[in-house]
């Protein structure tokens, strides 16, 4: 009987080593880790991953250090219910809280909401404000859509040199968004006097 115990006990405590080596193999993730993780859109799967293990780091580094990317990673997983119980307000919250920081994958995800009707009402103007402010520090998603928003008659006119700028200097290597983009600027080109497009391809807005 005691060498039963005995081996029991050993048993134990090999799965628990085994256990605790596991947890301690996942690494809260770098800053610039996560923000590649984001971008790619690969972040609420890398917490499923990770088998929900970090969930207190994460949040307190959205709570207490209020790093935007872990904000945004927390509101994520808040809204849509991973590893956590689902709470959309708190988790929009969170993600206003990195759009705040100009996170702009945040600001992206927020105009892109707001435009959609995603957990909220339709605000085509709280959109656009989100994605001109994501347009600005390059966000080719929120570039996108902003200029599908102004072929539908939204927006002032005295915007558009500015987007056409920022789409005709956008960098991609996927075919099918370099002719998507090809096609906006047409449109916007048409929208605007040849001078104003000639400027808006030197970067002079």
């Amino acid at each position: 009987m005691r060498f039963l115990l005995v081996i029991l006990a050993l048993l134990f405590f090999i799965s628990n080593t085994s256990y605790g080596q596991k947890l301690e193999a996942v690494q809260i993730y770098t800053d610039n880790q996560l923000l590649g993780l984001i971008k790619e859109n690969k972040h609420l799967g890398q917490v499923v991953l990770d088998e929900c293990q970090l969930v207190q780091d994460i949040e307190a580094r959205a709570t207490k250090s209020e790093y935007p990317s872990y904000q945004f990673l927390w509101g994520d997983m808040l809204a849509y219910g991973v590893c956590v119980k689902k709470d959309v307000p708190l988790g929009l919250h969170f993600m206003k809280n990195a759009a705040d920081q100009a996170l702009p994958e945040a600001l992206e995800q927020l105009g892109r909401y707001y435009h959609t009707g995603k957990f909220m009402q339709v605000d085509v103007e709280k959109a656009m404000f989100y994605l001109r402010e994501a347009a600005a520090v390059n966000n080719l998603k929120a570039q996108i859509r902003l200029a599908d928003i102004y072929a539908q008659g939204y927006g002032s006119p005295l915007d558009y040199p500015e987007l056409y700028t920022q789409l005709h200097h956008s960098v991609t290597d996927d075919k099918k968004i370099h002719q998507q983009i090809a096609k906006i600027l047409s449109v916007l080109a048409d929208k605007m006097p040849e001078h104003v497009v000639n400027s808006a391809k030197e970067g002079k807005f």
